[in-house]
């Protein structure tokens, strides 16, 4: 199983509850994925924490999984029926077997970065966990800003640092691979035609969640970050993707209307007096479930939706941000907002293992499944499978009933291999 976000979890658990050993295999500090950074998830707007992070800790303990965090698979080879796989873990000079999570060596760490979980709006020390219900419970030093100065080291009551780790390379042999190594937010400087890269108070969606969640940098608090003001005007900007006709792709994202209309009815009940308003150049996604949203965010909470044509955004000497669009009509139209959001769009995680396997991708980078049903998980390759957002843009429950569906046909072929014994596991 390659990634450990929603959907590697969720077919990691269901392969493991069939009895079969699953190797999940994480390139981060922590499993989780992008849900991680989540404050509510769409659409009944339950915490993200509460629903996740037992899932996180399920796949830590069972008994079945073999949890492989901080680690990258380098390279697959096909040997008849079996995969070949070698893996890379990445030192974190700590020991995981020792360390207790405690926490004393951060408190002493003289070192704070920009922490990249938060968005690069909070900071983090050169010894971290990624947030705190990270899975396992184990810090990592980060190495390239780490002075060597050893105060972790003295202070750790469970002799846990070690400077002496290197890359282990770990081998292992598997049946069948199901692909869940999810993806990016698009990055906005890219096209920077709305001066995300110049402007504070242009940020993403995603740093928004991390302003909104309460164990954000500002504790749920949504602040300007130019000068730590309460915004009481603010626009969401959509469609800044790869669907963006300047960036040549052609691939809708999906998910970007749903999750900034979540996001402006969860400012509203933040601020109550905040003036929301919604840009968009394309249709809004024809979802039946987002339709009924939609609806219930411009009646009862009172958000405004344009479609526009969107030419800039310039900054004014009060930090306060002018929207310069065209109208559907073609009237030139500008907005004065405190602070500007904009709903990125999803693209591909890199992986290394694309030509080993062969795996076709589709026009827009993702892996490209070639089953005919409306659940298509497997891939041009027998006995590998894909789930999530590796397939392309997708929201969290599609991306659990992908996984569940990646599993089931993962199990099927794994049992026509024969000489599979498995003992089911029954969770409490």
């Amino acid at each position: 199983m390659v990634g450990a976000g929603v959907a590697g979890i969720q077919a990691a658990l269901r392969l493991a509850d069939q009895g079969f050993t699953v190797y999940l295999v994480e390139k981060n500090p922590s499993v989780g994925g992008r849900v991680a950074q989540l404050s509510k998830i769409y659409p009944e707007l339950d915490c993200a924490s509460q629903t996740w992070t037992p899932r996180m800790i399920e796949v830590a303990k069972h008994p079945n999984i073999k949890l492989l965090t901080y680690s990258e698979v380098k390279d697959i080879r096909r040997q008849g029926d079996i995969f070949k796989v070698k893996i890379l873990k990445k030192p974190r000079f700590v020991d995981e077997n020792k360390c207790t999570g405690c926490g004393v060596c951060a408190q002493h760490c003289p070192v704070e970065i920009a922490n990249d979980f938060d968005e690069r709006i909070g900071v983090r020390n050169a010894i971290y966990v990624p947030f705190p219900n990270a899975v396992p419970q184990v810090y990592t030093i980060d190495r390239e800003h780490c002075l060597k100065c050893g105060l972790c080291q003295n202070v750790c009551m469970s002799k846990a640092v070690d400077f002496q780790q290197r890359p282990e390379t770990i081998e292992v042999e598997a049946g069948a691979i199901i692909v869940a190594s999810g993806f990016n937010p698009f990055d906005p400087r890219k096209h920077d035609e709305y001066s995300f890269s110049r402007y504070d108070n242009v940020i993403t969606g995603l740093t928004l969640e991390r302003l909104l969640s309460l164990s954000g940098p500002t504790g749920g608090h949504v602040l300007r970050l130019s000068d730590g003001k309460i915004p009481k005007r603010i626009a969401f900007i959509q469609c800044v993707s790869p669907g963006n006709p300047k960036s040549g792709k052609i691939y809708c994202s999906e998910v970007c209307c749903m999750y900034a209309t979540k996001q402006a009815e969860l400012l509203k009940e933040l601020i109550p007096d905040a003036d929301i308003t919604i840009y968009y150049a394309e249709p809004l996604v024809s979802d039946e479930r987002f339709e009924e949203y939609y609806k219930k965010a411009k009646t009862e909470y009172g958000i405004k939706c344009f479609k526009t044509r969107l030419t800039e955004v310039v900054e004014k000497p009060t930090h306060n941000l002018l929207i310069r669009a065209v109208s559907e009509s073609g009237k030139p139209i500008e907005h004065e907002a405190d602070m500007v959001i904009l709903s990125t769009g999803l693209v591909p995680s890199a992986s290394d293992f694309v030509d080993a396997l062969r795996l076709k991708l589709d026009d827009g980078g993702f892996f490209e499944a070639v089953d005919s049903d409306s659940n298509a998980i497997q891939t041009s390759t027998e006995g590998v499978f894909v789930a999530g957002a590796a397939e392309g843009p997708k929201d969290i429950a599609k991306s659990v009933k992908q996984a569940d569906a990646a599993a089931l046909k993962a199990s099927a072929y794994l049992r026509k291999l024969g000489e599979v014994k498995t003992t089911p596991t029954r969770r409490s």
